[in-house]
């Protein structure tokens, strides 16, 4: 008989290893889609947005199932949703055409649900005062949208590892087309270890519960607000894991493995520093913290959003003065070195978001998490079609970072603003800037 506390660690990370699993599938294409292009001979514009179903896959039912593994147990929605991908992700590696990419894309895109369903399951077993480092550290997983970028990188002949026609009769494929059949086989592996190892009976909080009544939360705008925070912190953050290395590789001609690794660069640590924005947030509250990560994000995608080149300022009091030149090149290292800063942000940021949801719903985690992670996830999936619009339409890759500078600003007025209306009245309770006295779930902030 398990401890509750070992249970606790049990459910933490079986959660958090299919979780990275789960996320390396839903991202795959990051990567995978450079040799996918060559080989259909797709344009990028059919590249993006087969990257961008599969994103949208991930988003549209996180709301879903947030609200089932409440009802049902985090173990049995995570179980399902990894046969699902496991499946579609070993069909992917045997597609042929366009159309076949797509329909595999939609399916093993479900892997991105996983993280609503995770974060269900962690709350029900980890008291309030433990949620939010124990949800960095599950949220940590996203990780994975490095993992295979980091075997191509660390394994430079994986894609010619398992030869073209395959083995056993092209039961694995080669290629490319070697690495969606590993994570199947890995999938199928990490669901039947949840099935072994996980403390039975689950817990299911919202069991029995209406659907009316688990969605009611919904109708606040505070859940709308933080939904917003996170596509700032999420949403980009998937959206440039996938668009990475395709910018790297066409904007400064570097190789598909040093892009790879360049953009891990940004990955990791917006992946690894949420296990401390979760530690900071259960510490000083997430209000502070996610302050200090929009003002970081702000000053660093001014300067990501500047294009290239000489500016030239009249600012002469008089005919014969020279004007004011001003020379402004972002050179690979300098955009690597904004890009890892922008990361170190996102990974503190998407900790300290989540963190207000237990906080303001602890008894509606699942519906409220699945929503802001829906909707999160959902700017992860329009955002890749305007980085490359506005990149084509302008012929300025700089100019991609501007929806993007444009979403945090306007994140950081509406805290700012919620702020200002919070401590008008009432003075905030303590040092940590968590709750006002009168707060509850139910106010309108």
């Amino acid at each position: 008989m398990l401890t509750e506390s070992a249970a606790r660690q049990r459910v933490l990370w079986l959660s958090t290893i299919a979780f990275t699993l789960m996320f390396n599938v839903w991202l795959m294409l990051g990567v995978l889609g450079i040799p996918i292009r060559r080989e259909l001979g797709l344009t990028d514009v059919q590249l993006e947005w087969l990257i961008a179903t599969a994103i949208l896959s991930g988003a549209l039912f996180r709301l879903n199932a947030g609200i089932w593994a409440d009802q049902y147990g985090g173990r049995i929605v995570m179980c399902l949703l990894l046969a699902v991908s496991a499946v579609s992700a070993y069909v992917f590696s045997h597609a042929t055409t366009y159309a076949q990419l797509l329909v595999c894309s939609v399916l093993f895109g479900l892997a991105g649900n996983s993280f609503s369903a995770g974060v269900s399951w962690n709350s029900a077993w980890f008291p309030r005062h433990q949620a939010g480092t124990a949800l960095g550290v599950f949220g940590a997983g996203n990780v994975g949208a490095a993992g295979t970028k980091l075997l191509i990188v660390l394994v430079p002949g994986i894609l010619t590892a398992v030869p073209a026609a395959g083995y056993w009769g092209g039961l694995i494929p080669g290629g490319w087309r070697f690495i969606p059949a590993l994570y199947a086989a890995l999938l199928v592996c990490m669901g039947l270890a949840i099935v072994a190892f996980s403390p039975k009976p689950d817990r299911q909080p919202g069991k029995g519960r209406r659907l009316r009544d688990a969605l009611a939360p919904l109708r606040h705008v505070r859940v709308w607000r933080f939904s917003l925070y996170y596509i700032v912190v999420f949403g980009a953050y998937v959206a440039l894991s996938a668009w990475l290395p395709k910018f790297y590789v066409d904007t400064y001609g570097v190789s598909l493995s040093n892009a790879a690794l360049l953009a891990a660069s940004f990955i990791l640590p917006a992946s690894l520093l949420r296990p401390a924005g979760g530690y900071l947030s259960d510490r000083y509250g997430p209000r502070v913290i996610t302050y200090g990560v929009f003002i970081v994000m702000t000053a660093t995608l001014l300067l990501l959003s500047l294009p290239s080149g000489t500016f030239v300022a009249d600012l002469r009091p008089g005919v014969h003065d020279e004007p004011f030149t001003f020379s402004y090149h972002l050179g690979l290292w300098p955009f690597a070195g904004l890009m890892f800063v922008l990361g170190c942000a996102m990974g503190i940021g998407k900790a300290s978001v989540y963190k207000y949801i237990p906080d303001y719903f602890p008894t509606d985690v699942g519906a409220v998490g699945g929503v802001v992670g829906m909707l999160g996830a959902l700017g992860g999936f329009f955002l890749p079609p305007a980085f490359g619009i506005l990149t084509r339409w302008s012929g300025v890759p700089q100019l991609a970072f501007v929806p993007l500078l444009a979403l945090t600003v306007w994140s950081l007025l509406w805290l700012h603003l919620a702020v200002l209306r919070l401590r008008g009245p009432v003075p905030l309770v303590g040092a940590d800037n968590r709750l006002p006295a009168h707060h509850t779930a139910t106010s309108p902030l």
